[in-house]
């Protein structure tokens, strides 16, 4: 009888019941959208996805990961010689050291079913520069698309360059120390 179940889902082309299936991140659809923030104002960009998949067991997300190409950063709330010279410092050392760190990496350690299908919390492991730090947002995935927004404090991963946190008197000088991800991945 077994025997016979087993050949049914392989004759239907059905994945075995609990096996584990990954799913392809379509680079060239997939990016993730920065917002940060200063006291005078705010600035936006975009950082493309380098590689990545998510793990599926039936119609359920189980796990994953990706791979955020830094050296991609872009601004797109400014441009010419002034979204050039924000790039560049976003790039330098004071900020992500981009030559020293080039890609940023998510690894989701743990999937909770928010009690809709596709709407998840999400919880994982973020990795920028040499600090790694568990966070935690809510996603969708309707076909084939996954979606998030969370928020990251950026002082926890040594990224120091004017936070009020670390500086005293920086006045309308400083950079909060929060900003926004919004992630969109495309699945194969």
């Amino acid at each position: 009888m077994k025997f016979i179940v087993l050949f049914l889902f392989a004759a239907m082309g059905m994945n075995n019941p609990g096996e584990v299936v990954t799913k392809d991140v379509v680079i060239s659809e997939s990016v993730v959208t920065w917002k940060g923030y200063k006291v005078l104002g705010e600035h936006t960009g975009e950082i493309r996805i380098k590689e990545g998949q998510l793990d599926y067991e039936g119609d359920k997300l189980v796990g994953g990961e990706f791979v955020i190409d830094m050296s991609t950063i872009s601004s797109t709330d400014l441009d010419g010689e002034t979204a050039q010279k924000l790039v560049g410092h976003l790039s330098s050392p004071d900020f992500f050291g981009i030559a020293k760190y080039p890609t940023a990496k998510f690894e989701i350690t743990k999937v909770v079913s928010r009690g809709k299908a596709g709407d998840y919390k999400i919880i994982g492991n973020l990795t920028i520069k040499e600090s790694t730090e568990e966070i935690a947002f809510n996603a969708m995935f309707a076909n084939n698309v996954a979606t998030a927004s969370t928020k990251i404090d950026r002082s926890k991963f040594g990224v120091q360059y004017g936070s009020g946190s670390f500086f005293d008197n920086l006045g309308d000088n400083t950079i909060y120390d929060e900003f926004d991800l919004d992630i969109k991945l495309v699945l194969k």
